[in-house]
């Protein structure tokens, strides 16, 4: 679909401001997880290239020279396409290395690290995947950019690909969310090894139904879903609205700080619910993970 380019900025000076006033609401505790980091990454990247499209559209003469070469309005429809396809590419990985991260903290399995040290990798693995992205696109990908034939001075619209890719995202966790909250309810089954009396008795092997080991469970998972729902309902009401329109969302928009910050939710009560399941019970998860946990970066 052709956008003008005058919608094309204005699209990404709403992201901007967007992605910062997020970003320093929760300035206290945004680099304390990977998506919260990848979140500020993403703001700087959607900065830069909001200011690059700025000045090429707004020069007089209708082109920047930069490093030698000359860029015009060609090239801001160019950028656009490419940051929309790195978008695309950028979800999944994003979504598992996120979702490794909120297992491993709430699991306690990252305890002995310091802060300084899990800042490290977060950088680490973020950059990795911002370049493991642009190589994807530039060296495998069958992406070809489409570009009108007139002069880059006649050159006010470009293509942009609509994609529904959050859509699908948003759903199949929610899926697998209300999987894991319809399997807490189900009986918890233990196996217990009772001592042989003597040795004329024959060792006795019973399975038994521990209900007292199943409320707790079951009140954990409800409690993880009214959390998420009650924070949620609103742009899950939109997402559903969404999803009746014949519409799609730009792919230079596909990817921004408001859609991190809902994914960190989905994926906090996801781990929450998956972990509820283990085969230590409640006992894996600390008493105060709700406090500590507040569905945000």
């Amino acid at each position: 679909m052709f956008i003008s380019i005058t919608s094309v900025l204005l699209g990404l000076g709403v992201k901007c401001l967007l992605n910062w006033t997020l970003v320093f609401l929760q300035r206290s505790h945004i680099c304390r997880s990977f998506l919260g980091l990848f979140g500020v990454s993403l703001t700087v990247v959607d900065t830069a290239v909001t200011l690059t499209v700025t000045t090429l559209c707004s020069c007089s003469n209708g082109f920047v020279v930069l490093l030698g070469l000359k860029l015009t309005r060609y090239h801001v429809c160019l950028l656009v396409q490419i940051l929309g396809e790195v978008y695309r590419v950028l979800q999944w990985p994003v979504i598992v290395a996120a979702g490794l991260d909120h297992f491993c903290i709430i699991t306690r399995r990252l305890q002995g690290v310091t802060f300084r040290a899990k800042w490290i990798v977060y950088s680490c693995v973020a950059g990795f995947l911002w370049n493991l992205a642009a190589l994807y696109v530039f060296l495998l990908s069958d992406v070809v950019p489409v570009l009108e034939d007139v002069s880059h001075h006649q050159m006010h619209r470009c293509w942009v690909l609509h994609t529904a890719r959050i859509l699908s995202i948003a759903m199949l966790l929610l899926l697998i969310l209300g999987c894991a909250a319809l399997h807490a309810g189900r009986p918890l089954v233990l196996r217990c090894n009772v001592p042989q009396l003597s040795l004329n008795e024959p060792p006795l092997k019973n399975r038994i139904t521990s209900q007292s080991q199943t409320r707790p469970r079951r009140s954990f998972v409800h409690q993880t879903l009214r959390i998420f729902l009650n924070t949620w309902t609103p742009f899950l009401v939109f997402l559903a609205v969404f999803l009746l329109l014949p519409v799609g969302i730009p792919s230079y928009l596909d990817l921004n700080v408001a859609w991190l910050c809902f994914l960190n939710s989905l994926l906090i009560a996801v781990v929450l619910c998956a972990a509820s399941q283990l085969s230590q019970g409640l006992a894996a998860l600390p008493p105060d993970i709700f406090c500590e946990w507040k569905f945000n970066f």
